[in-house]
């Protein structure tokens, strides 16, 4: 993916905040290999769970495209894009069958979703690229969405992870072509003092109040399987005691009691959250204590030099 793509697609996606966005992406393909070199925005409605192109939106991603070819322009579509807002890079229900679709209709066709929030809050682009099996392809054991741990709203955790089956993940790499590098170069010029002065605390406030209410959500959630496990486990001791099935009533109490402490239960998962969001939060305290150690000894220096000029005088 350019550098150029990748950049329009984040400011796109960021200027959406918590409702979904929608786009085309523009490029060619080569071997088994997509290369995205730029990218088109859609005018599509969306809500804060999902996003849907309508007929408007299908027309004018066919005037766009016939523009481009008739101002010479040799990108074909190859793929689309929209955002998940806060809850990270996998794809719905609803997202699976959409690329189904463009897989069938218009080959070869790549989906990318994009994360803004979680990009603002750890300083680098939070992305995804997918495909979905063929239809009644059996799809390996590993799954895309599940590959790496994400924390995942409680809103979504029953979405996340149901269709994993039907999708794969591909490797995403970046290049940067000249004009590109004088494009970011300007910007940089432009906005760094913008970065440096911003904070991270302030910035992702929301994403963190939200993060941290799902984790006591998932948590309570984890509390009540906890209980009924720890009930279930002492029937089922009680009776193997009494019974000529105590082996198997024994089996039952072991198999729920390693269920409450393997790393797939729900406390396990609320607790990686948990893990997750201090380490993004430690971050941000840190780099807010070097720069206010840094301006404010800069500041001192100063102070200084203008008490002594006055003293001079």
């Amino acid at each position: 993916m350019s550098a150029l793509a990748l950049m329009k697609m984040t400011a796109h996606c960021r200027r959406g905040g918590s409702i979904e966005v929608m786009g085309m992406l523009q490029g060619k393909t080569i071997d088994d290999t997509f290369i995205v070199i730029d990218i088109f925005e859609l005018p599509v409605e969306g809500t804060e769970t999902r996003v849907n192109a309508q007929a408007e939106a299908y027309e004018f991603m066919v005037d766009f495209d016939k523009t481009c070819k008739d101002v010479g322009r040799a990108e074909n579509v190859v793929g689309w894009y929209h955002s998940h807002p806060g809850y990270g890079c996998w794809m719905s229900g609803i997202d699976v069958n959409t690329q189904m679709l463009n897989q069938r209709y218009g080959e070869p066709f790549v989906a990318i979703v994009i994360d803004p929030m979680r990009t603002c809050a750890t300083g680098k682009v939070e992305i995804g690229a997918f495909r979905t099996y063929p239809e009644g392809y059996a799809a390996p054991d590993e799954r895309a969405s599940t590959s790496r741990h994400q924390t995942i709203p409680l809103s979504k955790v029953e979405d996340f992870g149901v269709h994993a089956d039907k999708y794969y993940a591909l490797d995403v790499s970046y290049f940067k072509s000249t004009l590109d590098a004088r494009n970011l170069d300007a910007l940089w010029d432009q906005y760094w003092v913008n970065t440096l002065t911003s904070s991270p605390l302030a910035n992702n406030r929301l994403l963190v109040a939200g993060q941290v209410g799902d984790i006591e959500g998932k948590l309570a959630a984890a509390e009540k399987g906890v209980k009924r496990a720890h009930g279930a486990a002492a029937v089922l001791a009680k009776a193997s005691s009494a019974s000529s099935f105590g082996a198997i009533g024994k089996s039952a109490a072991t198999t729920a009691t390693s269920a409450m402490s393997s790393e797939s239960s729900p406390l396990a998962a609320a607790t990686r959250d948990a893990v997750a969001v201090a380490v993004e939060q430690t971050k941000s305290l840190t780099a807010h204590a070097i720069k206010a150690a840094l301006f404010d000894a800069v500041r001192a220096v100063d102070s200084a030099r203008s008490v002594d000029v006055d003293m001079r005088d």
